[in-house]
């Protein structure tokens, strides 16, 4: 599954055609992208998200518009809604060198680093979203919903209920449950039913609309839901918070010129509210330096949850 396969793509933002001298462009000797190991200069950064709907579109756009006018480069970005990354054991953007820049579910990242050619790397920059529960850290939770009217008061409750999951891609909605059912020491037989809804959206209305029985739905998408819909406040309830985990992390093709990489990671790091005021809209605070270590523990906690399971990673 590539980019643009059944996904949206957002016209190339507008941009300075590049000049041998600009020193905010790339070098005259621009390399070719024919490949992720490649060094290289695009002419142009190809961003990719795998997180619309549930986080916006305009919220990515917003975002590549801004390193587009930090660096001087031409941009473009692709929506990928069909999954939260790209999927293992199918063919990558990243490997086949069309796509620079994604925005990705951490299960998707530590799969493709275990690539024999490890397409992507991490770039050290995480968004940081407003929440008291965590302030300041590039961190997010799964929330479990079920109707207002639902007898269910904690997760045990939903023994023999029915569930929806937007992907098996996903850590807020897919691998968080898997790892809960690991340590009471239960499987999808816990459930009379789960079922992939495509999206956070999905399951949401899945749920409100009693098609199901409960979801865990990611903190944000909740959050900027309830902001523009403020009439799901009355239809859904939490009723357990999980958490927190490490936000989705932005990857970077491993083929790109370390220069660039460093440009990218430093324009991402000046988003703030004064800087970006369109992203404040969605609850960024800013972008936060972030290591592989932040993502480590995660990677790690997945594994073992897999072996319980014996389950194959997305």
């Amino acid at each position: 599954m590539t980019p643009g396969d059944t996904g949206d793509r957002v016209e190339p933002t507008a941009g300075p055609e590049h000049r041998g001298s600009n020193e905010h462009g790339p070098p005259p000797a621009a390399g070719r992208t024919t490949g992720s190991r490649e060094i290289g200069w695009p002419v142009e950064l190809r961003f990719v998200s795998y997180l619309s709907p549930g986080i916006p579109r305009a919220f990515f756009e917003a975002v590549v518009d801004h390193v587009r006018q930090a660096l001087g480069w031409r941009a473009s970005l692709t929506v990928e809604s069909r999954v939260s990354g790209p999927v293992r054991g199918t063919e990558d953007p990243f490997s086949k060198g069309e796509a620079d820049v994604g925005f990705m579910c951490a299960p998707a990242l530590f799969w493709l680093r275990k690539l024999e050619d490890q397409p992507v790397e991490l770039l050290p920059a995480a968004p940081v979203f407003r929440n008291v529960r965590a302030p300041g850290r590039p961190v997010y939770f799964s929330e479990v919903v079920v109707r207002p009217d639902s007898p269910t008061d904690s997760f045990l409750d939903l023994r023999g209920c029915s569930w929806a999951y937007n992907d098996p891609c996903s850590l807020s909605g897919y691998y968080n449950l898997l790892k809960k059912l690991a340590r009471i020491d239960e499987d999808g037989g816990f459930f009379n039913g789960m079922y992939c809804s495509g999206s956070h959206l999905n399951s949401m209305e899945m749920v409100v609309r009693g098609e199901v029985d409960a979801a865990t739905i990611d903190s944000n998408v909740l959050r900027i839901k309830l902001r523009s819909a403020p009439e799901l406040r009355g239809r859904l309830r939490v009723i357990e918070t999980w958490g927190p985990f490490p936000i989705q992390p932005v990857v970077l093709r491993s083929g790109l010129h370390p220069e660039l990489k460093d440009r990218l990671r430093a324009a991402l790091l000046t988003i703030g509210a004064h800087t970006a005021p369109a992203l404040a809209g969605f609850g960024l605070e800013r972008f936060a330096p972030v290591t592989y270590e932040h993502y480590a523990p995660e990677e790690r906690a997945l594994r073992e949850c897999e072996r319980t399971l014996g389950l194959q990673s997305c």
